[in-house]
């Protein structure tokens, strides 16, 4: 494993010309820090209110993926599934974008499709690296993101100034389609955790204990853990989170669920034994039916 910090982009990275496919609530914004940094961006999604926010961030826009990548030396893509990511790069990038460009898929999606995708653009003469994110929208936003990255040594050294502009720490995980295997794993682990601190506090309050003294005392006992010293699912304790805004903005459920369910997919495929993590799953799938949209903190209202 190997840990990247952010650093000013300069020479000859700062002036990329880079295509960006995805614009969504993630893509928009770390397009935007692209521009930032210094690159020519060339942007594209379906949406026409997100190309039109790109646009005055300082991205060119096209009507299509093939235009955006002519002439790219690195591709970009944000997209919301494996099916879809697998649809773009083979049929609209790979092929199409110059021979040598950099191709770098930070969606999160399936860990075969990733590294289908990644072998198909490796036998076409492409660098490739799959980086699935940690981070919400205001890190997207912010450049403050992390990313897992999979891909040989060669493929991350050229990623990584590019990712190196719109986060804070880039780590290469391994193999091609490893970024994806730490991100289902990481989330897994961050929405059991969320689901126990929810439990911990809801039965605090059950047996007449106070929120922020239960805060209090467990935030610096054996009991600690970033869902409740970072992203309090109590609104008015801890650090400002999405709890104190109605549970809004941050990390929906729905998309929680979408990462469970590639983890029990993983898992299956690996037969690996992840009871917590089914139960997990089967917590948000219920959840979500109703409450997709709302922060997966929001689990405590089961509670």
């Amino acid at each position: 494993m190997r840990l990247s910090r952010s650093a000013k982009v300069t020479g000859r990275d700062a002036d990329m010309k880079i295509a960006f496919i995805g614009l969504g609530n993630m893509g928009g914004g770390m397009a935007a820090n692209l521009v930032k940094a210094g690159h020519e961006v060339r942007a594209f999604d379906l949406s026409a209110p997100a190309l039109e926010a790109a646009r005055e961030a300082g991205c060119a826009t096209f009507d299509t993926a093939k235009e955006a990548c002519e002439g790219a030396e690195a591709v970009v893509s944000m997209l919301p599934n494996g099916a879809i990511v697998k649809g773009v790069y083979t049929n609209e990038v790979i092929g199409h974008a110059p021979a040598g460009a950099v191709l770098l898929d930070c969606s999160t999606i399936d860990v075969a499709t990733a590294r289908e995708v990644i072998e198909a653009a490796t036998s076409a003469g492409y660098d490739m690296v799959d980086a699935p994110v940690s981070g919400g929208i205001a890190a997207a936003n912010g450049g403050t993101l992390t990313f897992m990255v999979g891909g040989t040594e060669a493929a991350f050294q050229r990623a990584e100034p590019i990712l190196n502009a719109m986060g804070k720490a880039v780590i290469h995980a391994g193999d091609a389609g490893n970024g994806q295997a730490a991100k289902i794993c990481n989330n897994m682990l961050l929405a059991i955790h969320m689901i126990g601190t929810a439990e911990a506090f809801a039965m605090a309050e059950k047996l007449g204990l106070d929120a922020q003294t239960f805060y209090d005392i467990s935030s610096v006992s054996s009991g600690q853990n970033w869902s409740m010293t970072s992203y309090c699912p109590v609104p008015g304790v801890g650090p400002q989170s999405p709890s104190d805004n109605d549970y809004q903005g941050g990390f929906a459920s729905a998309l929680m669920l979408k990462d469970l369910r590639l983890a029990m997919e993983a898992a299956g495929s690996a037969d690996a034994n992840t009871p917590l993590g089914k139960h997990a799953q089967e917590i948000y799938e219920a959840f979500a039916k109703e409450n997709g949209a709302l922060d997966f903190s929001a689990i405590i209202k089961t509670l």
